[in-house]
Parts: structure tokens; sequence; C-alpha cells
């Protein structure tokens, strides 16, 4: 799938949202195409792909039918995306998705399975949680083969990351090693929905 591909069905997701044909929140990207899909040129069939709330771009790029992803979407699932069929689960709850993350890399490794990889999508505001680090020095530590994508989008719910922690720099920004990838990136869509109001 390319950038106008993505783009065009967030655009889709956002024009549903707006009209009130979905009726359970949505989280949108926009912004990051081009990062995005030049990570997953290194994500195969077999790796795991694991992802917080917003998560389209992550199962359409995993390979999962467009139409499964609106049709999930439509269902009110847009922020617990799982397809079990394609090795992608997300999680609607701040750092939800991490420790089953690592567990699935620990697990490759005591199976002593090579050539699969685990990769964890999280936002910025995750990454500074203790869940985060505790899941992030765990696997390093450990030496499990596990990714860990951080993406800063600077949309933390109604808060800014760097104000919230008083930090200049974050955690993990510029990061781009075996186990952490950190980018940055604007949206033009809020936090959550699609920048209307909408009454049921």
């Amino acid at each position: 799938m390319n950038k106008v591909e993505l783009v065009s069905f967030e655009e889709e997701i956002a024009d549903l949202f707006n009209k009130g044909k979905i009726r359970a929140p949505v989280h949108l990207y926009q912004g990051n195409e081009n990062k995005i899909i030049e990570f997953f040129k290194r994500v195969k069939k077999n790796d795991w792909v694991f992802c917080s709330w917003r998560s389209h771009y992550q199962c359409l790029l995993k390979g999962v039918p467009r139409e499964e992803v609106k049709n999930e979407i439509l269902s009110g699932r847009s922020i617990s995306l799982c397809f079990p069929k394609y090795k992608i689960y997300s999680s609607a709850l701040v750092g939800g998705s991490l420790p089953i993350a690592v567990g699935t890399a620990l697990s490759l490794k005591l199976r002593k399975e090579k050539g699969i990889m685990v990769y964890c999508f999280m936002g910025e505001m995750t990454s500074e949680t203790g869940i985060a680090h505790e899941c992030i020095k765990y696997s390093i530590s450990h030496d499990l083969p596990i990714h860990f994508i951080i993406e800063d989008n600077e949309k933390s719910v109604c808060t800014d990351t760097r104000s919230t922690w008083k930090l200049k720099k974050l955690s993990y920004e510029g990061k781009n090693d075996k186990f952490i990838t950190f980018y940055s990136y604007k949206s033009k869509w809020p936090h959550a929905g699609a920048g209307k109001r909408i009454q049921f």
C-alpha cells in the first residue's frame, strides 16, 4: 500500500466518523506515511506487530485487506484492531500492548525461533511511562528479538509530553538503533476524532 492509498483510507474514515457512521472513537494518522512505509519494508509476514489505539496504517501495511480493516472500524473497534491471522494486535490501554509484545519476543527466544521479530509501536507520551521503560530495559538486557517504534506527534490527549515531564528532550528522542526507532511527525488530525463534534 502506498502513501496515496494510506491517506485516502484515513480521509474516508474521517468522513464516515464526521457523518456519524462510526459510533466509537477513532484515532487517525497523517503526515508519517513516508516514514512508516519505509519502516515496514523490514517487517516480514511472520513477524508480530503490536500497536496502540492508532493502528490503521500498521494493519494495512501488515497486509490486512482494506475492507476488512474498514469493517472493523465501522463496527466500533478502531482503537482495538486485532487480526490474529496477520499477527497484528492493538490495545486501547496506554502501554497495554507493550508487555504482551515483550512476552511474545521472550517466547520466540526461549523457543529458539529464528528469523521472526516483534515490532511494538507506541506514542511519545507512552514512551515516558514506567511500563515502557521497564519493557524496553528488559528487552535490551535480555537481547530479545523486539524493536520499539516511538511515534512523536506531539498530541498526548490534551497535554504536551515535554511540558508535562519538564523535558527539553524525551528519553528516547533521537534513538535509532537495534532496539528503538524514534521519529516525529505533524498530523492535521486531533488526538481523537476528525475535527468535528459528533452528536449521535
